[in-house]
């Protein structure tokens, strides 16, 4: 029964942290004093649940824990509670309807934790931290960060919040727009930790990939008509759209070569190529549908050999032009290599391992193995393979490289 009310704490901790901390932010208006009830509330459950049972209703069990506590607290301290709730009933009818806009508490914390106020990398990083629940761990991975200065990140960016007196309210409708980039930014950032898991024994986490594209249809129907806002739910539509071909039924990564693509979710596909269509007429293209354009090029192609590599690699170097960034960088020579031959992208690559954070991403080394791998050098690619799975922090992808390096080593039939 431990074991279960363990599982139990966490799955609810993943699942519903955002939702039970938002609706605690809307209660207190204190983000530290939320998150430290959030935490009492969990030690409670793991204290009591073994003995008890677990409740019907996890996540509403532990806000109710979390609110009396917070209660407690503060009444001890001598302070008011201050109450959103209580505070937007006494605003013209006006503000209301403005305010209530967003009337799902994740998406308004997550336009709060991108508050100006905060520096645009602590926006991000307290938002990934409160809102989506990544750990410490999680996140610094994400930014390539050392995992001690994402924390002194996070401290700051909560003690800013304390000192500036940052409340518990929604942005001015034409203000958000001075947020609206950060956001889009925080929710392709829970989509690819969803998606691909910078770390752990699990590829996808898909508990983040449906919180990801729940926050962007959300957004999509709170910005209609925005081209980037839809481009961004165009991309995640189109890349979770592979989702039951991307491991095989042994749980071993597929490539996109690899993949069976009767697997892929049409209606995934279709949803995100219409969303793409009505982005498309603004001729604004942003990094998001220039993404997402690559995307429905892949989801289009019948086989593999009918990716269309010419048009993908045209793609990444308009993108480049927006998003100079080294990973989009290490896509765009892929694309280049496909498209023109395995020798053009080797020579790219080898330029590339000047670049502090892809000498050591394991991505730039499987790169350059599979590149290896297509122009017969089986000495170099396990080689390569080696030293990508070395480096791959996530357990599914480094026994892909390693399950690679296995066949390299295979004799020539």
């Amino acid at each position: 029964m431990a074991g279960d009310a363990i599982a139990a704490v966490e799955h609810v901790f993943r699942q519903e942290r955002g939702r039970v901390l938002a609706g605690l932010m809307r209660r207190f208006g204190d983000l530290g004093l939320a998150e430290d009830m959030l935490q009492e509330a969990c030690r409670k459950a793991l204290e009591l649940w073994p003995r008890t049972g677990i409740p019907d209703s996890p996540a509403a069990w532990l806000s109710a824990v979390a609110r009396n506590a917070g209660l407690d607290q503060v009444r001890r301290a001598g302070k008011s509670v201050v109450d959103a709730e209580a505070v937007l009933s006494s605003l013209p009818a006006s503000a209301m309807e403005e305010m209530h806009a967003i009337d799902d508490d994740r998406l308004r914390l997550l336009f709060i934790c991108c508050h100006p106020a905060l520096a645009p990398e602590a926006q991000v990083a307290l938002a990934l931290r409160t809102l989506c629940g990544l750990s410490t761990g999680e996140i610094a991975r994400a930014f390539g960060l050392a995992e001690a200065a994402l924390s002194q990140r996070l401290l700051r960016a909560r003690r800013k919040i304390a000192e500036a007196r940052i409340p518990f309210e929604l942005p001015r409708t034409q203000d958000w727009a001075h947020r609206l980039a950060q956001v889009q930014h925080v929710i392709y950032l829970v989509f690819s930790e969803g998606y691909c898991a910078s770390g752990g024994d699990s590829l996808v986490r898909a508990d983040l990939c449906a919180e990801a594209l729940r926050l962007g249809r959300l957004l999509d129907s709170l910005l209609p008509c925005q081209p980037e806002v839809q481009g961004l739910l165009a991309l995640m539509l189109l890349q979770a759209s592979r989702g039951p071909a991307r491991l095989s039924p042994g749980g071993e990564l597929l490539t996109l070569e690899e993949q069976d693509r009767r697997l892929w979710q049409r209606d995934l596909i279709a949803e995100g190529q219409a969303m793409l269509a009505l982005a498309l007429p603004a001729r604004s293209p942003g990094p998001y549908q220039l993404q997402a354009a690559i995307a429905a090029l892949h989801a289009t192609a019948a086989a593999a050999s009918q990716t269309d590599w010419r048009q993908i690699s045209v793609l990444y170097g308009a993108l480049l032009r927006h998003k100079p960034e080294p990973l989009i960088l290490l896509n765009a020579v892929i694309a280049c290599a496909m498209a023109h031959g395995a020798e053009h992208g080797l020579a790219w690559l080898a330029r590339l391992e000047t670049v502090p954070s892809l000498a050591q991403s394991h991505y730039l080394h499987a790169a350059r193995a599979d590149l290896l791998r297509r122009q017969g050098d089986r000495r170099g690619a396990l080689a390569a393979y080696a030293q990508a799975a070395k480096l791959a922090s996530n357990a599914v992808e480094r026994q892909y490289l390693l399950r690679r390096q296995g066949e390299m080593r295979l004799p020539l039939v």
